[in-house]
C-alpha cells in the first residue's frame, strides 16, 4: 500500500532531490557555505525519510507498533471516534526516528477521519485532543475496534495516509507516515492489555505493542 523506492519513504523523494540539487547548484558555483549547509540538509533527509524492511513477529493475540519511537504515555482515555473509555498506548516520534507507520493487526479499515487542529508537543497530552490528526478505525477479524491515531506535533506539517475504507491491512503493513517529528496513539479494543512500558523503545512493525488475554 504504501511501499518504498530503494529504501526511502516515496513522499520524502521530492525533498531529499530538491535539497540535493540545491547542494550541486551551490557547490558548481563555488559557494562553499550554502553548499554545507544543504549538504547536511540532504543528509538529514535520507535519514528522516529512510523506510527499512520489518519483519512482524508471528502469532495469534499480538499487536505491533505501529512507529518507531518511546512510549509516552499509558492508561486509559476516551476513544476519540467511539468516546468508549479504552487502554491506550502513546508513542512520540523524534526527527530521528523513522516515520513510517504501520497497522497494529490484521484488520480492515472501517473508517478514516482527519481533524484539523493546532500544533503543540505532541509529547504533551493536550496533543491527542488539540493537535492535528488523523484517525484510522481498524476492524479485526474477531469485531474488534482499534483507533490509531497519527498526531501532528510542534515541527509537523503533513499527515500522510494512504488507507481508505474497506482497505484490508495486514499487520506491519505501512500504511502512512507524519513528516518531521510527531506521535501515535492506539486504542486498544476489549481483550487486550499493553505489553510495554513507560518509556520503551519501539520499533515499528516489530515490537509487540499488545496481547489478548488469555
Amino acid at each position: 500500500m504504501y511501499n518504498p523506492l530503494c529504501g526511502l519513504a516515496r513522499d520524502g523523494l521530492p525533498i531529499i532531490g530538491l535539497f540535493a540539487l540545491a547542494t550541486l547548484v551551490c557547490a558548481l558555483l563555488r559557494w562553499p557555505v550554502p553548499a554545507v549547509i544543504l549538504l547536511a540538509a540532504t543528509a538529514f533527509s535520507l535519514n528522516f525519510f529512510r523506510d527499512p524492511d520489518r519483519f512482524p513477529p508471528s502469532g495469534c493475540g499480538l499487536a505491533v507498533a505501529p512507529a518507531d519511537g518511546v512510549v509516552c504515555k499509558l492508561g486509559e482515555a476516551p476513544d476519540p471516534l467511539s468516546g468508549e473509555t479504552r487502554q491506550v498506548v502513546c508513542i512520540f516520534m523524534n526527527v530521528f526516528n523513522v516515520h513510517v507507520n504501520r497497522s497494529p493487526i490484521d484488520a480492515t479499515v472501517s473508517e478514516v477521519r482527519y481533524i484539523p487542529g493546532k500544533f503543540f508537543n505532541a509529547s504533551f497530552d493536550k496533543a491527542s485532543t488539540d493537535n492535528e490528526r488523523n484517525i484510522l478505525s481498524l476492524t479485526d477479524a474477531d469485531g474488534g475496534k482499534w483507533s490509531v491515531v497519527q498526531i501532528a506535533g510542534l515541527i509537523a506539517r503533513r499527515i500522510v495516509c494512504k488507507a481508505a475504507p474497506g482497505d484490508r491491512l495486514s499487520r506491519g503493513e505501512r500504511y502512512g507516515m507524519i513528516k518531521f517529528g510527531s506521535r501515535l496513539d492506539v486504542y486498544l479494543p476489549r481483550g487486550y492489555h499493553p505489553a510495554v512500558t513507560m518509556g520503551q523503545k519501539t520499533t515499528a512493525g516489530v515490537t509487540v505493542l499488545a496481547k489478548k488475554d488469555d
